[in-house]
């Protein structure tokens, strides 16, 4: 019988995402493939240091210690590589280094394994790589490209997530109106519409997936009242009343929830993200990005009508040390 991903949350990382490499790809970029096939056979045995997503998929990876004996794990990670299969040696040696639970892997020499991820059941791909990113999500992939920023530095099994409404969790439908006809044109729209849940975006499966891990926490919450609940996923969007109520009308249809909502009206993310302070933060508009990036590490999700020829913004790298 075939191992079925259907009930788990599958999460597609590229090494990009998953471990710094920014001592490899100088190599690749100065000297040429071959080179750099030499210079990671040579340094098989140094592991890599994690990136920016790496302490996003360990705490994820965590919670499989909540499934009950039998149970299928909750997540499941799979490597999705452009590197060829011998380079890639040195990136599965550094996640056994690393002690993470990851033992299934693509690697397809000089081109992105995305096109695969309708045949994992992935909910979300990550990936350094912005060419790739958004041809995955071209193709309608859950699809996000982590930027150049600090990592989360503490120690705890927490895991943070928040994520932004529009051309994130929805679709662009609502901010095609403020695009095209501004805030007091996109506020009457959305009060007109309150009670049409707005189409989903590429990250509702995602957010659905994590769900399904608290339901779990909810249950050893009630069988055991000092269980510390350990997942919080929160909202923080640009949206504030009126337009408030959609939002949180049309998560309830689809089936979703969060545990905390910001209606921030204009006010800036980043101030609230720096409280916050979750593993990974998703938003499609680069404008919120830049500043956002500096205090947490953050995905850029290149979708829909606010990513027309928009830049995807360049963070000054956050020393953590300082």
């Amino acid at each position: 019988m075939s191992y079925d991903l259907s009930n788990q949350l599958v999460i597609g990382i590229a090494s990009s995402a998953l471990f710094d490499l920014t001592d490899s790809d100088a190599v690749f970029q100065k000297d040429g493939e071959e080179v750099y096939r030499a210079y990671q056979e040579t340094n098989i045995a140094e592991p890599l240091l994690p990136g920016v997503a790496f302490p996003f998929i360990r705490r994820l990876l965590s919670l499989n210690e909540l499934a009950a004996p039998g149970e299928a794990p909750f997540v499941e990670v799979i490597v999705l590589s452009k590197n060829d299969p011998n380079t890639g040696l040195r990136v599965m040696r550094s996640i056994a280094h690393h002690g993470l639970p990851i033992t299934r892997a693509v690697f397809m020499q000089g081109r992105s394994p995305h096109k695969f991820m309708p045949a994992f059941k992935m909910a979300l791909f990550l990936s350094a790589d912005k060419k790739d990113v958004r041809s995955a999500v071209e193709l309608g992939h859950p699809a996000g490209q982590v930027l150049d920023t600090s990592s989360s530095g503490d120690d705890s099994d927490d895991l943070r997530i928040a994520f932004d409404f529009d051309g994130v969790l929805a679709d662009d439908s609502s901010e095609k109106v403020m695009k095209e006809s501004g805030l007091a044109a996109f506020h009457d729209h959305e009060v007109a519409h309150i009670r049409e849940p707005l189409s989903t975006g590429l990250m509702r499966d995602l957010l659905a997936g994590i769900n399904r891990i608290q339901r779990r926490e909810e249950e050893l919450k009630r069988d055991d009242p000092s269980y510390r609940i350990r997942v919080h996923v929160a909202l923080v969007t640009a949206r504030n009343a009126p337009s408030h109520e959609r939002a949180i009308r049309s998560l309830k249809d689809w089936g979703v929830t969060v545990n905390d909502a910001f209606f921030l009206g204009g006010i800036e993310k980043a101030d609230v993200l720096e409280i916050l302070k979750p593993h990974l933060f998703f938003d499609d508009q680069a404008s919120h990005l830049t500043a956002a990036s500096r205090v947490v590490p953050s995905v850029h999700v290149p979708f829909g009508v606010t990513n027309d020829g928009m830049p995807v913004p360049a963070p000054v790298l956050v020393d953590e040390s300082a």
